[in-house]
């Protein structure tokens, strides 16, 4: 990661949106195969400071929510073309925020009450951030939402991941990732924001480590090629910063693969306060922002596996 001055163009964070629309005025138009950088807003917005506590959970405003910024006119991007999307750099700011949201997240009915955990960490990345005096989290920088417009005309939500990417909250859109989105109207119109100092796959209480940050990506085009959905690949492992002291893990079993993922992180939940003394609310934001959820088995009929991978690295 780095924060020096770029040769290329930035792209400010006040060019931002919070919905899909294929109608909006792009904020540029670049050539294929150039790079920019694009300044991102965290995805609360800006709402949550350095003093913000959990009551200011309540005066989120739900329309400001995951703003990206863009839209980015690709020149010669038709429908059926592929935007590769190559995600060279990060530049963190330092501060981020994860919460549990009344009705949001993975455990929402067993997590009513608000809660908010700041963060302050090392804007290089380099070092893990301290969570409380029992656990840091290793960073990953990434992007929860980068994607490019619908065919579909008008607005259309922010929050649901899409066939054209959007809010998928993979925590391996990182820095060398290379991601081929398929391409649905002219110039494709891409955005990026909602970027991430760390999370887990799964993202269960809704939240990771929300923190602005400058993107630089390279984007470029590959004719008659968009995929049916989004792919990636990735420079190398993406896991070992988190794989030196192994794993506990927890698992769901069931014929239905959301209970059995809910049952994977509720009992990851009470192990980490039974055998760490976490209070629950905090064990369940540290499943969110280091913990993994995996599928391990859907063939034997009528009963699949979830299993909850945490990192005991987290304790070290």
């Amino acid at each position: 990661m780095s924060g020096h001055a770029a040769p290329w163009r930035t792209i400010h964070a006040d060019h931002c949106h919070c919905g899909w629309d294929n109608a909006l005025e792009p904020v540029t138009t670049v050539a294929p195969g150039e790079t920019l950088t694009l300044q991102c807003h965290d995805a609360g917005d800006g709402h949550y400071t350095k003093n913000s506590t959990a009551a200011d959970i309540a005066t989120m405003d739900p329309g400001r929510v995951n703003p990206v910024t863009g839209p980015v006119f690709i020149d010669g991007a038709e429908p059926g073309d592929a935007l590769k999307v190559t995600i060279r750099d990060f530049a963190p700011s330092g501060f981020g925020w994860s919460a549990i949201i009344p009705g949001f997240g993975l455990l929402a009915d067993q997590f009513t009450e608000p809660r908010l955990h700041l963060w302050n960490y090392d804007r290089t990345a380099k070092a893990p951030a301290v969570f409380n005096t029992l656990a840091r989290v290793p960073l990953k920088p990434f992007a929860g939402t980068i994607g490019v417009a619908l065919a579909e005309p008008g607005r259309h939500d922010i929050i649901p991941p899409r066939r054209t990417g959007g809010n998928m909250d993979i925590r391996d859109m990182a820095a060398g990732t290379e991601l081929w989105l398929p391409v649905e109207v002219a110039g494709a119109l891409f955005s990026v924001g909602d970027t991430h100092a760390a999370q887990g796959d799964g993202e269960v209480c809704g939240t990771a480590i929300e923190s602005a940050m400058d993107i630089t990506v390279t984007l470029d085009l590959v004719k008659g090629a968009a995929p049916p959905f989004p792919r990636f690949s990735t420079p190398g492992p993406v896991t070992r910063h988190l794989d030196a002291a192994g794993y506990d893990v927890t698992t769901g079993i069931g014929p239905d693969l959301m209970a059995a993922a809910r049952d994977a992180v509720s009992g990851m939940v009470d192990h980490l306060a039974a055998a760490r003394g976490l209070a629950p609310e905090d064990a369940y934001i540290l499943c969110s922002v280091c913990g993994d959820l995996r599928i391990s088995e859907v063939v034997d009929a009528p009963n699949w596996v979830v299993s909850f991978y945490f990192p005991r690295i987290i304790f070290e």
